[in-house]
């Protein structure tokens, strides 16, 4: 009979699903997947989940992935989560949620996330504290908005939560979260390694309310309890990593980490659009998120809340087909239909101008593509600034941009993606790098290995190359023109 390889798991907990992988932990060949749906709820700015299907989801997911590999339970030796980021689960003393889970793209605390702004001195000292200024979508925003609207719930809050942390406690029984996923609630310093004392006095909380930072993603948590192992069909003697965020994770995936690759910036489309790069640099931007890497050294991101889902969205109102799009021409759309988080317009609405009675609804689609494009790019573009590249110089603008996420597989979206930016792309052929980054991470919890050069080792990274297209100027000075009309007063 043959020997089942080492075999390592991880699992993307994301906005729609829970999505596992089966690894050989030597190869990085994926050996099975296995997956399961998530429910959000929600109207108007309000986006929820119930943790409790989160973990169903998860065990539904692994045990799929194990069955498809076709492998011994027993030759699993790691397991990982990354999870959709800022998220906030409320536990009370019994340590089950007390109420369905504010999701990252919640807008509601907005007005809560501007006022935590205006403390502590203002935007500068908020950078400077924790990399980032608050937002809707950070949990520090989530949980003052709580405080406010359902105070009963805050006052009876033992413990706080992100996603991956709630998962990776019900897996190995600590409570225990990563500098990656730590950085993105607004209540933690990276430069300092800890949370900000000053800034948990701020929002009413105690470390004893936080999971524990670990010092990376790889770190291992510990093994699985009994009721995970039993849950899972898997041996209690599975290393549990700490696991981290799923931003965090796709760098993991795409080899990025301590050595830095701002030569390789990622673009990433899925239902939030989001741009990243690996650097030592500390960018001090108010747009970007000044994340932290798994590994601790610096993630800075610039996320859009309008991205596929979006661009979905308008071909079922035009009866379309996703790829039956054409270029915009002179019509404009602004897919800002969830509000928007860069440019930070959380009122916003969608916008569509420059229609005429020869229009082709194809155009219109064609259009909601290039807005969600350009409002992505343009993220890209302040990203590089901070990071001390100038986007306009030929020799920054020539380099390849990594394109990942489900956008990534559509024809119209790489195409627009070219068309807008004038770059060259890789696509990854691996189609699930968080879930691949987190076994990575597993990998490294169970041998001690640095997960980023297990996963470059891997070439979980590599792609086709599709060369550079000319950068169509006269589009994007036509949305750029549009979007600064419309943010001086029609979309806020």
């Amino acid at each position: 009979m043959p020997v089942s390889p080492s075999v390592v798991i991880g699992v993307d907990s994301s906005t729609q699903s829970a999505k596992a992988v089966a690894v050989d932990a030597a190869t990085g060949r994926v050996l099975g997947l296995g997956r399961a749906p998530h429910t959000v709820t929600g109207t108007g700015g309000a986006r929820e989940s119930d943790p409790e299907e989160w973990w169903t989801a998860l065990v539904t997911a692994v045990r799929a992935a194990v069955r498809d590999a076709g492998v011994d339970p027993g030759s699993v030796t790691g397991i990982a989560v990354a999870g959709q980021q800022h998220g906030l689960v409320a536990l009370g003393a019994d340590h089950r949620p007390l109420r369905p889970a504010l999701l990252w793209n919640d807008t509601r605390s907005a007005p809560q996330a501007a006022a935590l702004a205006d403390r502590f001195g203002g935007h500068r000292s908020w950078l400077e504290r924790t990399g980032s200024v608050p937002v809707a979508s950070m949990t520090a925003a989530k949980w003052q908005w709580l405080r406010e609207h359902e105070p009963h719930h805050a006052e009876a809050t033992a413990a706080v939560r992100l996603p991956h942390d709630l998962l990776t406690e019900r897996l190995s029984g600590e409570a225990v979260t990563d500098p990656g996923d730590a950085s993105g609630t607004c209540w933690y310093a990276p430069a300092d390694g800890a949370y900000d004392p000053a800034l948990l006095d701020l929002l009413g909380l105690t470390p004893a309310q936080l999971p524990t930072v670990a010092p990376t993603g790889a770190t291992r948590a510990g093994g699985l309890t009994a009721a995970a192992a039993e849950a899972l069909g898997l041996p209690r003697t599975v290393a549990v990593a700490a696991g981290t965020g799923d931003n965090m994770a796709a760098a993991v995936g795409l080899g990025l980490g301590a050595a830095g690759l701002l030569d390789h910036p990622v673009v990433s489309l899925g239902t939030s659009g989001t741009v990243f790069a690996a650097t030592r640099a500390r960018p001090a931007d108010p747009a970007l998120a000044g994340f932290a890497a798994t590994d601790g050294t610096r993630l800075p991101l610039g996320c859009t809340l309008n991205c596929t889902l979006a661009v979905d969205r308008f071909a079922a109102l035009l009866g379309l087909d996703r790829e039956d799009a054409l270029p915009g021409g002179e019509t404009v759309v602004l897919p800002y239909l969830d509000g928007e988080r860069t440019p930070d317009l959380p009122a916003a609405s969608g916008l569509l101008t420059g229609l005429r009675h020869t229009t082709d609804p194809r155009a219109i689609l064609g259009a909601a593509y290039e807005g969600a494009a350009f409002t992505v790019l343009r993220a890209l573009d302040g990203l590089l600034a901070a990071c001390g590249l100038d986007p306009a110089d030929p020799a920054v603008r020539t380099r390849p941009l990594r394109l990942i996420g489900g956008g990534a597989r559509g024809r119209t979206w790489t195409d627009t993606v070219r068309r807008l930016s004038g770059r060259p792309l890789v696509v990854p052929a691996a189609t699930e790098l968080v879930a691949l980054g987190a076994a990575a991470l597993a990998a490294g919890a169970s041998t001690g290995e640095d997960p980023v050069a297990l996963a470059t080792a891997w070439g979980t990274g590599a792609g086709e190359t599709l060369p550079a297209l000319a950068r169509d100027e006269e589009t994007w000075e036509r949305i750029e023109g549009v979007l600064g009309t419309a943010a001086a007063g029609l979309l806020s």
